[in-house]
């Protein structure tokens, strides 16, 4: 069976909406270079202070990748629904709320494959890495009540899969012209192997506590296809949900405690 290239790429994450996003038509308004390289400075340092900021909240994650059949059918179903907390040392712990056995049969998916959901990293770009991409400026697009920085991101340079399990993100990503942050990202991790492909994903934030924009969905509609001749339609949805600010109030703790560490109970005194 072949196995989904999911790892860090599921990370590329989309806001699916009831209603859709009113999008105009992408504008090119002219900057200089200096202008590009500083909103690119910019971005990295909001996208690290993002994330260091997510490893001190909570909530919860529902994950699902379909395989469609050329009706269009559901042919097989990966579901995860957990809720992202902290174990007893501090550290991120997934506690699965619902998981039943999985029915795909034409690609596999593993939890190791939804690592990166887990909240390490859920996001377009790796702010280390961007020294790593070229940025294409194309122009300015309002959607919704936000006027964007519309940016092609491409590697500079290909990482080579046999020497390095780097992955890199190649697409486009949407910045606020004001607070420079990315709000939406689109495209897919490279490189790709023989056995490993990634879909085509977006990515759209919230605004979470007035400060931070996270993702709370990710969404993918592609088709894959394989070296070997074999062709995967693919469904992707993933949803967080319930951020809330938890490090040091909402933990997993052992259900057993230590008798060599845990104190000894207080005698209760017996009646004359």
């Amino acid at each position: 069976m072949i196995r989904l290239g999911l790892l860090g790429l599921l990370v590329m994450a989309v806001l699916a909406v009831a209603v859709p996003a009113q999008e105009s038509e992408i504008v090119k308004k002219e900057l200089s270079q200096a202008e590009i390289n500083r909103i690119i400075k910019k971005v990295s340092e909001n996208e690290t202070a993002f994330r260091e900021a997510l490893t001190d909240y909570v909530f919860t994650r529902k994950a699902a990748v379909s395989t469609l059949g050329m009706g269009g059918q559901i042919t097989g179903t990966y579901r995860r629904d957990s809720f992202m907390t902290f174990n007893s040392d501090g550290g991120r712990f997934e506690k699965i709320l619902f998981s039943p056995i999985s029915t795909l049969t034409e690609i596999s998916v593993t939890p190791e494959d939804l690592e990166d959901l887990g909240g390490v990293n859920p996001f377009a770009l790796e702010p280390y890495a961007i020294p790593q991409y070229n940025f294409d400026y194309v122009g300015v697009q309002h959607i919704d009540d936000f006027d964007l920085y519309v940016f092609d991101v491409t590697p500079k340079v290909m990482p080579d899969p046999k020497k390095s399990k780097l992955r890199l993100f190649n697409g486009r990503i949407w910045v606020d012209t004001k607070d420079l942050m990315i709000l939406k990202s689109k495209g897919k991790a490279v490189p790709e192997t023989k056995q490993n492909k990634f879909p085509i994903v977006e990515t759209t934030r919230e605004q979470i506590d007035g400060k931070y924009w996270f993702p709370i969905d990710a969404r993918s509609d592609d088709t894959l296809v394989f070296d070997n001749g074999q062709v995967v339609r693919l469904r992707m949805r993933v949803k967080y949900s319930d951020y809330k600010l938890g490090r040091t109030d909402v933990k997993i703790l052992d259900d057993v405690a230590d008798p060599k560490t845990s104190p000894s109970p207080t005698p209760t005194p017996q009646k004359p």
